[in-house]
């Protein structure tokens, strides 16, 4: 009995035993699985890692090399900075240069458009003159009589008055009738002391026979009646400061003497008032210099 129940007990320690290496090999076997799953997952992430290595060593040579290409693109930039910085230096004193002649070229035009305002202003007051010096004319002498014309020519005042008028064929006094017109001209003129009185003579074509010897032709004829007739003005009070004798003989006709109406119209004598030519440069003047000093 002691011997089967030995047996018995041998047998459980050997069943046992055989049990529990079972289960050490499977716990071993299992954690050789672990160890092995995680060493595939460790060579996995090698891999991966190497994959990225050779990733980041790749993108490093392509950045190394745009690296090289910003550096000389870089020192291009530089160069180009530096060149263009001479060029600028180099067009600033051009353009300083350029900037100082351009504002004296608009200063001498500021000063020719100023002056030219002061010419123009200056005429204009003459303009303005001469248009109330013709009023006057026209409302002291009158122009109801064709044979008087009070007129503007090239901004010049003038009564032209036909000879018959003023003198006697071949004559060279002056009527009683002329004394009553040149004494309305005579009040006009002495109304205007800065003004010159221009007396012209003119005659027809037709030739100049002396009787006397004293004229010899129509030029001494035409100067004659132009001298009359400023002895006149001046007996009425005209300063003979401002006459001015002139005779323009046959040679300035208004129409050709091919008539005897035509003749009629050419022999006439021409009182110009007119501003004196000295006065009106010196007033020119004074307008240059008060722009000068602007």
């Amino acid at each position: 009995m002691r011997k089967l129940a030995l047996l018995c007990s041998v047998a459980g320690l050997l069943v046992l035993s055989s049990c529990g290496a079972k289960k050490k090999i499977a716990a071993l076997e299992n954690k050789n699985n672990q160890i092995q799953s995680q060493l595939n997952n460790t060579q996995n992430e090698l891999h991966d890692t190497k994959t990225k290595l050779s990733n980041c060593l790749t993108e490093k040579d392509g950045l190394n090399q745009q690296m090289g290409l910003l550096r000389q693109a870089n020192a291009d930039l530089k160069q180009n900075n530096s060149d263009l910085i001479s060029n600028i230096q180099g067009m600033t004193t051009l353009t300083a240069k350029g900037a100082a002649n351009l504002e004296k070229s608009l200063e001498s035009m500021r000063e020719k458009d100023l002056r030219i305002n002061r010419l123009q202003d200056a005429l204009s007051r003459k303009d303005s003159v001469t248009l109330a010096l013709v009023t006057s004319l026209k409302r002291e002498v009158g122009i109801n009589d064709p044979d008087i014309e009070v007129n503007v020519e090239k901004g010049v005042v003038y009564i032209s008055i036909a000879d018959k008028l003023l003198f006697k064929t071949g004559s060279y006094e002056v009527s009683s009738r002329a004394r009553d017109i040149l004494k309305k001209v005579a009040t006009v003129v002495n109304a205007k002391p800065d003004f010159e009185c221009m007396v012209e003579g003119h005659t027809d074509n037709v030739p100049y026979r002396a009787s006397n010897g004293v004229l010899l032709d129509n030029w001494d004829l035409s100067v004659k009646r132009s001298t009359s007739v400023i002895r006149v003005l001046q007996e009425l009070g005209v300063n003979p400061s401002q006459l001015v004798a002139a005779g323009r003989g046959e040679y300035n006709p208004l129409v050709v003497n091919d008539s005897d109406a035509n003749k009629a119209r050419n022999r006439r004598t021409r009182i110009l008032v007119l501003p004196r030519i000295d006065q009106f440069y010196d007033m020119i003047e004074r307008e240059m210099k008060t722009l000068g000093k602007q």
